[in-house]
């Protein structure tokens, strides 16, 4: 197997991309940022402090806040929201779905707490639903960046696409895996650890989870092919047919809940191009709770070892 060094990261995810935000600011002077009055938490404040007639932070009122936003995209500039994803995927869905994806307009999102990675703060911060929201709209991208190098990209990435781009960010730094220099592009992916057992498909946190359970696995005589899926919509067809028609097998991760996720887009698409054994992780119709990220997750199923276990269960299908 593949060895990928996991470094502990010392900035989050949400930082990373308002980093690259403000250093592509100085030679494009004409995107602007919108934010719901937690700039501090998102780290838009970056970009605010250096470039305040850019910056319009909105107060707490996200639905008000994206539609401003929008409005100013339709005058033709590139236009930047900053949140949490609970409230800029749910409290702002309507203002999303048809004041921005509609019209196509130039508004790419910055979504921190992104699933259980906002463990600590509880239901009301935890975005579980918001990749089902946004995949489902029509004309919206949707990525997922796991450290700081592919978080910078993700950035890139959203702002040469035409028309929304969601980015769905963490709470806080876990792992970084990608050298600064590694490329990404919309509707890629990366095969991590190459595997002729399974394939473990990921995206954002859950790509060091899956990571770990493919060693745990490996001790067993497995061998698992792991896959960042850091863009969820449009997702990698051709990687993932690749590996699925070789392992002949496919679990799908994600810190999400298990309806409506990114394991329902490829299940369906498995099962119309390549049916294999399949089963996927998330949250199984409920919602997490306050406490230590590390084991609220493995409480919910989408642990290191639960993975390896389901895994393992899997395999158990594909021989019978």
């Amino acid at each position: 197997m593949k060895k990928i060094e996991l470094k502990k990261a010392d900035s989050p995810t949400r930082k990373s991309f308002s980093e690259r935000m403000l250093q592509r600011a100085a030679r494009d002077k004409e995107f602007v940022v919108f934010e719901s009055d937690i700039g501090y938490s998102t780290y838009s404040y970056l970009f605010g402090d250096k470039y305040p007639d850019r910056y319009f932070n909105m107060g707490i009122a996200e639905i008000g806040t994206m539609a401003a936003a929008a409005g100013m995209a339709a005058d033709g500039r590139n236009v930047i929201v900053s949140g949490y994803g609970v409230f800029l995927t749910m409290r702002a869905v309507e203002v999303v779905r048809s004041f921005i994806c509609y019209p196509k307009l130039n508004v790419k999102i910055l979504s921190s707490h992104g699933g259980l990675t906002a463990a600590i703060d509880g239901v009301t911060h935890q975005a579980s639903e918001d990749i089902a929201f946004m995949s489902t709209l029509p004309d919206m991208r949707v990525l997922v960046p796991c450290d700081k190098a592919s978080a910078k990209a993700a950035f890139d990435i959203a702002m040469a696409a035409p028309g929304p781009v969601f980015t769905r960010l963490m709470r806080d730094p876990l792992w970084d895996i990608y050298p600064d220099d590694e490329e990404f592009v919309l509707g890629g992916s990366k095969v991590l650890t190459k595997g002729s057992h399974i394939t473990i498909a990921s995206y954002g946190d859950m790509v060091f989870q899956a990571l770990e359970a493919a060693k745990l696995l490996e001790k067993k005589g497995i061998q698992a092919e792991v896959m960042d899926m850091y863009s969820v919509k449009p997702f990698d067809e051709k990687t993932l047919l690749r590996s699925i028609r070789k392992t002949g097998a496919l679990l799908v991760v994600e810190n999400h809940q298990r309806r409506n996720g990114l394991g329902y887009a490829l299940g369906t698409f498995c099962l119309k191009n390549n049916p294999v054994p399949f089963d996927n992780l998330g949250l199984d119709d409920t919602f997490g709770e306050s406490g230590d990220y590390f084991k609220v997750i493995d409480k919910y199923g989408i642990s290191a070892r639960a993975i390896a276990s389901a895994a393992a269960k899997l395999l158990k299908k594909k021989k019978a």
